[in-house]
């Protein structure tokens, strides 16, 4: 890399860490909005949002941008990162500069007061409530898609899906749904009469108080490893990870009737900020050094929550736990119980409820309604009455109301279209890290049947965290398995625990 190419590199990466501290601060906001900000902050919220990311746009499609960019690549860097991370700095480039302004901070605005309106609107299961402010909202993605389609040289709702998981396309992921689906009309009755056939587990009997399942989820959530120093718990509507790498936010909900939903919940959570935390430290506010994508994020929460924490050999250490926490009958709390509790198959509506067998038919019904919203093929006015249709035919149910159906998530009330795929590739993804976690770590049973996770995250730290976004999801999952994304793993995982099927791995 010549001197010119090598000061015009030193710009863009000068620039690149403002605009990641704007996303910092941004960041920080959005938390508080969801953990703290009283109502009658929503107006002047929304307002913050929109400058910030107007800054933000502003810095990204400065003229001088391009001069510098053709400047470095004239003479690309030899060191790989920040080979890779130039090339990232265009390819977010070509995105930024694709977006008018007046769009960027349209999307921010609208995009917070439909997501406000949402909460009452949930809370009261009335769709025609938000209705309108999702309608001016899906208008806007449209509009950001089309514009970025060309800009990518992909299809529109392709283009948002860049915006999550780069390098995965629609034309991807859906004949991996499809085999999904197949999968799951054999395995999913299949599993429900092995289940009925054990019968009723001994009930966990509440109540279990909100202040005793708060402390517990703090004391889990450092045993996997999250330092309280770089963290905090708190309560939301929707339990998410947010803030920044040095700064992460997480967040759960309680009922007292039960305890399951929020610490699996810490832990899942947990698992996305152990990744924040573990992300290269060298190449800080640099796109090589965030995470590589929200399929790769999803993949470190499920394979901490789903794979590890409601393994046997886990819930055999947190059955005790339980016991000391909320006391009551032993034998509600041995691993046998738990398990039947915590890895209970059943059809539900709510898709942050559903077991891992299910949920991957939750995504797939937002797939293909998302898909339908972009191409016009589906309205707003329209999208109770199909998520009900698609519910029933993926799972066979229909939700009794809009709250356990078309209201029940945040994403689309907040502009987020194209991301509901990467948790299914993710969960994907999590049962291929932990197959070969399995046959990489001597004893990790054994450690996680002591509640030590440090074999698992030290596993986690080498192949994926420490990798920032060297490497596209795919290669990723190369560097650290030896292969691309393999769906069979995440079969054969559902095969094992579920149908105790011959030749899969043992339980877990």
């Amino acid at each position: 890399m010549n001197a010119d190419s090598r000061m015009a590199y030193l710009r863009l990466t000068a620039r690149a860490a403002r605009i990641a501290t704007i996303g910092e601060a941004s960041a920080v906001l959005n938390w508080d909005a969801s953990a703290m900000m009283p109502p009658g902050g929503s107006a002047a919220r929304g307002d913050q949002f929109a400058v910030l990311a107007s800054l933000a746009h502003g810095l990204a499609t400065a003229p001088e941008v391009a001069d510098d960019l053709a400047e470095a690549e004239a003479t690309p860097p030899v060191d790989a990162w920040d080979d890779a991370n130039l090339r990232l700095l265009r390819h977010a480039h070509t995105r930024a500069t694709a977006v008018p302004a007046d769009l960027v901070e349209a999307l921010a605005r609208t995009g917070n007061t439909c997501e406000q309106v949402w909460r009452t609107a949930r809370a009261n299961a009335d769709f025609a409530q938000v209705a309108p402010h999702l309608t001016e909202l899906m208008a806007l993605v449209r509009e950001q898609a089309q514009a970025l389609a060309p800009a990518l040289g992909l299809t529109p709702y392709d283009a948002l899906m860049d915006g999550y998981q780069r390098g995965i396309t629609a034309a991807d992921v859906t004949p991996v749904f499809a085999d999904y689906e197949r999968f799951l009309a054999t395995a999913l009755p299949q599993a429900e009469a092995l289940q009925a056939a054990r019968g009723t587990p001994i009930p966990l009997e509440g109540p279990f108080p909100e202040d005793l399942q708060e402390s517990l989820c703090r004391r889990l959530s450092h045993r996997a490893g999250l330092e309280p120093e770089h963290s905090r718990l708190d309560r939301s509507t929707h339990p998410f990870c947010g803030g920044t790498p040095t700064d992460v936010r997480i967040t759960t909900r309680y009922r007292t009737d039960e305890f399951a939903q929020s610490l699996m919940g810490v832990l899942h959570e947990t698992g996305h900020a152990l990744y924040e935390r573990g992300l290269p430290a060298a190449h800080a506010r640099q796109p090589v050094g965030e995470a590589a994508g929200m399929a790769a994020h999803e993949s470190q929460s499920l394979i901490v929550e789903m794979q590890a924490s409601r393994s046997d050999a886990f819930l055999s250490w947190l059955g005790p736990q339980l016991l000391e926490t909320f006391g009551g009958n032993p034998s509600t709390f041995e691993t046998a119980n738990l398990s039947r509790h915590l890895r209970k198959v059943g059809r539900g509506f709510i898709r942050v409820d559903a077991d891992e067998m299910t949920y991957p038919a939750h995504v797939i019904l937002r797939f293909r309604l998302e898909q339908a919203l972009i191409s016009g093929d589906l309205t707003v006015v329209d999208l109770p009455g199909a998520w009900n249709d698609g519910m029933h035919n993926l799972l066979g149910i229909t939700p009794p109301d809009d709250a356990k159906g078309v209201l029940q998530d945040i994403h689309w009330y907040c502009g987020l279209v194209g991301y509901f795929p990467c948790y299914s590739l993710g969960a994907m993804a999590g049962a291929q890290l932990m197959a070969t976690a399995r046959r990489e770590i001597a004893g990790l049973d054994a450690a996680l049947a002591q509640g030590d996770f440090a074999p698992l995250l030290g596993f986690l730290r080498t192949r994926i965290h420490s990798q920032g976004s060297l490497h596209g999801f795919n290669d990723l999952l190369r560097h650290a398995t030896g292969k691309p994304l393999d769906p069979t793993d995440f079969t054969a995982h559902l095969t094992a625990r579920y149908l105790g099927g011959a030749g899969a791995p043992p339980p877990h």
